[in-house]
């Protein structure tokens, strides 16, 4: 598929004027958003519980979560990020492009919207 990069706004949830911006690797191989630790941290987003990674090489890690609004592309989700220390790659990750209802366009290496959402009728 290759890799790319997309500007991110990432904000905390309860204040939204307290928000960074960030150019994240998009990684549909990543379940969850990864942000510098520190950068969320500043913008009030506090880690919520610790949970355990399986990396690329198969390394085993912890690391701290917290959830966070992240605007791409126009859209915007709530979502768990994960606070990525020093040596970790900041990702756009799989379930956050889902709550973004965007897929990629591998051919462009773009974001682009994915169409109506599943839902259930009575």
């Amino acid at each position: 598929m290759g890799t790319f990069f997309t500007e991110c706004i990432i904000s905390n949830q309860t204040a939204r004027n307290k928000n960074i911006p960030r150019r994240l690797l998009v990684d549909t191989g990543s379940e969850l958003t990864w942000i510098a630790a520190e950068a969320l941290s500043d913008i009030g987003v506090a880690p919520e519980k610790i949970e355990l990674f399986e990396l690329a090489d198969g390394k085993t890690v912890s690391r701290e979560v917290g959830f966070a609004l992240i605007n791409t592309a126009g859209r915007i989700t709530t979502d768990e990020v994960v606070f990525a220390l020093e040596g970790d790659l900041q990702l756009l990750g799989a379930r956050t492009l889902e709550g973004l209802n965007l897929a990629v366009d591998p051919a462009r290496k773009r974001l682009v919207a994915a169409g109506p959402m599943p839902a259930a009728c009575a």
